[in-house]
């Protein structure tokens, strides 16, 4: 029942001065308070002749809004006076442009349009949990409402990563043009492939002469030479605990990812190969370069879902698949953190049969904090301890650093907002001396 019908009972209270017997006063307004609450309620449109079904948008950007819409059809003979709320879980951030505590009014075979708009604050799958429909009788005194009737539409909305790093793609994109033809080597340098024949000015390399062209064109040419392409590039995202720590304020994995997205567009355009790995005790998720066209859309969305595992990284486990997958030579970037136990235990022991194949890079997000500590001028006691665990921190990274170089390691250690071009600078660099 409604509040109404406590209003009705109410009312009829006040007339219990006038009853002669005010007990069978109260007993006969209770009754029939009762009897139109049960007519009202035989009155209300079934629920099993409701259907609901949703349209809308399947993916959104985080920070962006998508509208998702119910339609909730009335297929039986009576006219549906209905509350809705149409519930998803707490970070879809999901907002009805009809309230819940609005009555819907639905004629016989007609059909309600309920959109919505969900701003969503967190990456990954948000899924719509739970529709209520509540079916009033026309005297708005006794309503129905049973779980699961109508059934909840199945619907997931896909939260893509913000990818903010795109702002530096175009500087990225024109270094890459600078490198691919304004900027050619003169000379064959290692990994390179030729370009074109053009005519010698002074100061070119002697040895880049072509002398079966000059002595065709009889005029000396020499030989120019782009950084490679076609080459084959990995991006492995370590999820594990690592990955869970939040620098600033995001995880470290979303950073990780906002990297990788950009790394992908940047070499995508270049002409390489990209595929991803992610992995921590077990593999989360794989894509490979094939169609290049729609790479970055594909990864964007295979990265849509991850979230850091609580779990040790095996590194064991990720070696041997880049390994089983990446036959030729290949640049893995590794996105992980400088944790000395994590990476000394798990990445070193593995590293020298991965460094053999591969060449690897090692991108990871340097925590502010840190730096705070070691450089804020201690006002307590307590303070002195802190600038002494932030140095001791910072000297563990240092040594961590150190053991990976002797493998030939490249590392990136940057902030969380540098990490992306850092690892782009990293990769235009690698391409231009022909080091892929």
């Amino acid at each position: 029942m409604t509040w109404r019908a406590a209003v009705l009972l109410l009312v009829g209270a006040l007339t219990l001065p006038v009853w002669p017997d005010p007990f069978s006063g109260v007993a006969v307004m209770t009754g029939a308070v009762l009897l139109l609450c049960a007519l009202d309620w035989a009155l209300a449109a079934p629920l099993h002749a409701l259907t609901a079904t949703r349209d809308g948008d399947r993916s959104v950007r985080l920070g962006g809004t998508a509208t998702v819409t119910l339609r909730l059809t009335n297929t039986s003979g009576r006219t549906l006076r209905a509350q809705v709320r149409d519930a998803w879980v707490p970070s879809a951030g999901a907002v009805a442009d009809v309230p819940p505590e609005r009555v819907t009014r639905v004629a016989p075979g007609a059909t309600a349009v309920l959109p919505g708009r969900l701003t969503p604050t967190r990456r990954g799958d948000r899924p719509a949990v739970a529709l209520t429909v509540r079916s009033h009788g026309p005297l708005g005194l006794a309503f129905r409402q049973r779980a699961g009737r109508p059934a909840t539409p199945a619907w997931t909305l896909r939260v893509l990563p913000r990818f903010d790093s795109r702002r530096h793609l175009p500087e990225k994109l024109s270094r890459l043009r600078v490198i691919d033809g304004t900027q050619v080597t003169r000379g064959r340098g290692q990994g390179t492939e030729f370009d074109t024949l053009r005519e010698y000015v002074v100061g070119d390399d002697v040895r880049s002469i072509d002398w079966r062209a000059s002595a065709r064109r009889a005029d000396v040419l020499v030989r120019t030479w782009r950084p490679e392409r076609d080459r084959r590039l990995l991006c492995v995202l370590d999820t594990g605990r690592t990955s869970a720590v939040r620098v600033g304020d995001e995880p470290r994995l979303d950073t990780a990812i906002d990297a990788a997205l950009l790394l992908t567009a940047l070499a995508a355009r270049a002409g390489d190969r990209v595929d991803l790995l992610a992995a921590d005790a077990t593999i989360r998720a794989t894509v490979t370069g094939s169609g290049r066209p729609a790479l970055l859309s594909r990864l964007v969305t295979a990265v849509a879902p991850l979230q850091p595992a609580l779990v040790e990284t095996d590194f064991e486990l990720i070696a041997g698949e880049i390994l089983r997958r990446e036959r030729q030579r290949s640049l893995v970037v590794l996105f992980t953190a400088l944790e000395p136990g994590a990476l000394g235990e798990g990445l070193l022991p593995v590293l020298p049969r991965l460094a053999a194949r591969h060449r690897v890079v090692v991108a990871a997000v340097h925590d502010p904090v840190l730096t705070g500590l070691t450089t804020a001028e201690p006002a307590r006691p307590g303070d002195a301890y802190a600038a002494a665990a932030g140095w001791r921190a910072l000297a563990e990274r240092g040594r961590v650093r150190a053991a990976l170089a002797r493998y030939g390691v490249a590392v990136v250690d940057a902030p969380a907002d540098r990490l992306a071009p850092t690892v782009a600078d990293t990769y235009l660099r690698l391409k231009a001396l022909g080091q892929l």
